[in-house]
C-alpha cells in the first residue's frame, strides 16, 4: 500500500504506539497485584492512533490536556515511562511527585497539563491555556481532549462560545470510544454526531477515523494551521475504541464480546505494522527489535518505581495552596 509519510513516521507512530500498548498492559497487570497500584486507573489501549497522529501535526511547545485517561498522552508528549509509572505508584519521582495518580499526570517541562477528574472541567481549563498563549503573542496550539461523555457537559458550550468569539488557538478533540462510562451516546443525546455540536457557534469541525495515525494527522494538520494563522479553535471528533472497559474495575456488561473483537480487527498498532511491512520500511526481524526495546523500556519503569522513594511527609501541603509571597502582580 502506498503512502505519502515517510517511513521514519511510521516506525516512530509504531514505536510510541507500541509503547503506550505496553505501559498500559504492565501497569494493568501491576494494578492487580496488591498494593501496587491504588485508587483509580483507566487504560488507553485502542486509541493510541490519535496520540500518535496528534504529535507529528504539532510542535514539542503546543500545549496538552486532556481528561483522566492521560497515559497514553502523557507518554506521548515526552514524559517518561518511568516518571509515569512511579505516578501510579505514588512515588516522590513520579510525574506529580506522587500525588496525582492515574488521573492526574502532569509536567509542565513537557507541556502536559492533565489528567483532570471531574468530567469536562479540562474543556474550558484548554481555553484558559490557550488565551494565555494568545496574550503570550506565542504561536503555540493547544490541543484539549475530551471524551464524548464530557461532550454533555454545560462547559463545553460556555467554553466553545468564548473560543470562537476570541478566536483562540486551540483544537477541541473529542475521543469518541463510543461509550461514557457505559452509556452509549444513543442513550443520552439526540445529537450523536458530536462534531455537529460546533455548527451553533460556526465553528469548523470534522468527524474522524480515530483508529489511523495517518486521518488524525492530516486533521489535526489542518487544524493547526488554522489556528497558527490566527482564524481560532476547531472541533475534531476522533470515532476510536477502547479495547478495555471504562476502569479496571469495569465489567463490561453493556457490550458483548464480540463487538469488542470487532473493532480489534482495526487495531491501529497491527495496521501500522502492515504498512512498515508492505513498503519495506523495515523488516519483521527490525520491528522485533523495536518491540524489545518497548519492553525493555516499560520493565525498567516498573524497577524504578519499585525502587523510588515514597514522598515526604513534609510534602503534604507542598503545591495546594500558592505561597504567601508569590508575585501576584506582573510588571
Amino acid at each position: 500500500m502506498a503512502t505519502k509519510f515517510s517511513k521514519e513516521t511510521y516506525l516512530y507512530w509504531y514505536e510510541l504506539m507500541q509503547l503506550i500498548r505496553q505501559f498500559e498492559l504492565k501497569s494493568e497487570e501491576m494494578y492487580k497485584m496488591a498494593g501496587k497500584i491504588r485508587g483509580f486507573f483507566h487504560a488507553y489501549i485502542g486509541q493510541e492512533a490519535i496520540a500518535a497522529g496528534c504529535m507529528t501535526a504539532t510542535q514539542a511547545d503546543d500545549p496538552f490536556i486532556t481528561a483522566y485517561r492521560d497515559h497514553g498522552l502523557a507518554l506521548a508528549k515526552g514524559v517518561s515511562a518511568n516518571a509515569c509509572m512511579a505516578e501510579l505508584y505514588g512515588k516522590a519521582t513520579g510525574c506529580a511527585k506522587g500525588k496525582g495518580g492515574s488521573m492526574h499526570f502532569f509536567s509542565v517541562e513537557h507541556k502536559f497539563f492533565g489528567g483532570h477528574g471531574i468530567v469536562g472541567a479540562q474543556i474550558g481549563t484548554g481555553a484558559g491555556l490557550a488565551f494565555a498563549e494568545k496574550y503570550k503573542g506565542t504561536e503555540n496550539v493547544v490541543l484539549c481532549y475530551f471524551g464524548d461523555g464530557a461532550a454533555r457537559q454545560g462547559m463545553l458550550h460556555e467554553t466553545f462560545n468564548l473560543a470562537m468569539l476570541w478566536k483562540l488557538p486551540v483544537i477541541f478533540i473529542c475521543e469518541n470510544n463510543n461509550y461514557a462510562m457505559g452509556t452509549s451516546i444513543e442513550r443520552t443525546s439526540n445529537v450523536i454526531d458530536i462534531y455537529k455540536l460546533a455548527d451553533a457557534y460556526e465553528m469548523p469541525a470534522d468527524k474522524i477515523d480515530g483508529m489511523t495515525p495517518e486521518a488524525v494527522h492530516d486533521a489535526v494538520a489542518r487544524a493547526v494551521k488554522r489556528a497558527r494563522e490566527g482564524d481560532g479553535p476547531t472541533l475534531l471528533e476522533m470515532k476510536t475504541y477502547r479495547y478495555k472497559g471504562h476502569s479496571v474495575s469495569d465489567p463490561q456488561k453493556y457490550r458483548s464480546k464480540e463487538e469488542v473483537e470487532e473493532y480489534k480487527d482495526q487495531d491501529p498498532i497491527t495496521k501500522v505494522a502492515a504498512t512498515i511491512l508492505e513498503n519495506g520500511f523495515a523488516t519483521q526481524a527490525e520491528i522485533d527489535i523495536i518491540n524489545a526495546r518497548v519492553n525493555a523500556i516499560v520493565d525498567e519503569s516498573v524497577k524504578f518505581a519499585e525502587e523510588s522513594p515514597w514522598p515526604d511527609d513534609n510534602e503534604v501541603l507542598k503545591d495546594v495552596y500558592i505561597d504567601q509571597n508569590y508575585p501576584f502582580i506582573v510588571d
